[in-house]
């Protein structure tokens, strides 16, 4: 079974660019079940709302992934517990609208997609590797789920890569998102869990992680003049990587980087 894993859709650009060309990723690349993260795919890169959200299943996105941007736009928290294909960090507080764990049914086969956020210099959540711990006892390959898929929102490298390690030969695919920079680390885990640090976003890459170049300069510099941070309107690249698993096992057989279009085409 082939699946699509994008990174963090970043603003009008970041929409138009998978409007424009998922479609065609989705055939060209034979993709049995597509996800992307979602939460910085307002016009504004702030949040995502309940019609980006179904023009992106309109246009085959399975599932909707999110991090510490769900929130942003409060007619999220009315919309998501009843749209079960939009996902938001399982580890937030619990009392938290809507899930971090879909379950989803193709080709009779049961793929569990699992969106956790990190510890580390993120807004507060439950301790992320004991939450993992318990996650892992009740969510096993092959007995409960043919395919497991993690997306974790995270700031930190090594806290992403402790988490794929601790998940290998237990998930099918453990992904990093939030810091927009695409990672060179892709690969299949000793056990068969693939793996790649951060998918990077799916956004315009001639700018500071998706917003305008000039005016985070700007912020960085303490210039009085400068706006709230807006995304930049440039071509965006898609970002994101193609696992191919083992319908027997539920582990990768392989993983390849996707870069499709605007400064980052391969």
């Amino acid at each position: 079974m082939n699946f699509l894993i994008l990174g963090d859709i970043v603003g009008n650009p970041g929409q138009l660019a998978l409007n424009k060309n998922l479609k065609e990723l989705i055939q060209k690349n034979q993709i049995d079940f597509t996800i992307v993260n979602g939460e910085n795919a307002a016009d504004d890169g702030k949040g995502i709302t309940e019609s980006i959200s179904n023009s992106l299943f309109e246009i085959g996105v399975n599932v909707i992934t999110s991090g510490n941007h769900i929130w942003d736009k409060s007619e999220t928290v009315k919309f998501i517990d009843k749209e079960k294909r939009l996902l938001r960090p399982a580890n937030l507080v619990e009392g938290s609208p809507g899930s971090g764990i879909g379950v989803y049914n193709m080709d009779k086969k049961k793929i569990t997609v699992i969106n956790m956020m990190g510890n580390v210099f993120m807004r507060k959540t439950e301790d992320l590797f004991k939450f993992a711990e318990g996650l892992k006892k009740k969510i096993i390959l092959k007995k409960n789920t043919d395919f497991l898929i993690i997306d974790l929102h995270g700031e930190i490298t090594s806290e992403k890569m402790a988490l794929g390690h601790f998940f290998d030969g237990h998930a099918t695919c453990v992904v990093g998102t939030h810091t927009h920079v695409p990672t060179s680390d892709t690969r299949v885990l000793e056990k068969g869990t693939a793996y790649q640090t951060d998918l990077g976003m799916c956004g315009d890459y001639n700018s500071v992680i998706g917003m305008d170049k000039n005016n985070s300069i700007m912020k960085f510099l303490k210039k009085k003049d400068t706006k709230p941070h807006f995304p930049s309107t440039g071509e965006a690249t898609i970002s994101g990587v193609i696992v191919n698993a083992d319908k027997e096992t539920g582990l990768a057989k392989n993983i390849k980087q996707v870069m499709y279009g605007g400064d980052l085409n391969k």
